[in-house]
Formats: C-alpha cells, structure tokens, sequence
C-alpha cells in the first residue's frame, strides 16, 4: 500500500515539475494537440546527438535567465 501510494506521489510530482516546464517556455497557453505535435516532433529530433546538445544549451540558458 506504501509503494501504491509513493508511486502515485512521484508520478504527480513529476508531472507537476514537467508542467512547469511548459509554462516555463511560454507554451502554456497553446493548444494540447499542437503541444503535444511539438513534443512528438521534438522526439524525434531528439534522435540526433546535436540536437540533443543544442537543446541542452538553450535549455541551460533558459534556466539561467
């Protein structure tokens, strides 16, 4: 029962931290489906290591700023 419930826990605080960052990239205001187009699309770009590093960059900047 202690598990069931400290999944469920992590689960929402993960959720909550990934929502965060939507409204932290001003996305928040965007349709779900075209939200949810940008992070399929950027899924797949994903796949290549200097988009991942790229990405990694601004979001570094991001957070700093």
């Amino acid at each position: 029962m202690k598990q069931q419930r400290d999944a469920r826990r992590e689960d929402a605080h993960k959720k909550i931290l990934l929502g965060g960052l939507v409204v932290k990239a001003g996305l928040a205001d965007l349709p779900s489906n075209v939200l949810l187009g940008l992070l399929i699309e950027g899924r797949e770009r994903t796949r290549d290591p200097d988009t991942v590093e790229r990405m990694a960059r601004l979001g570094d900047k991001e957070f700093k700023a």
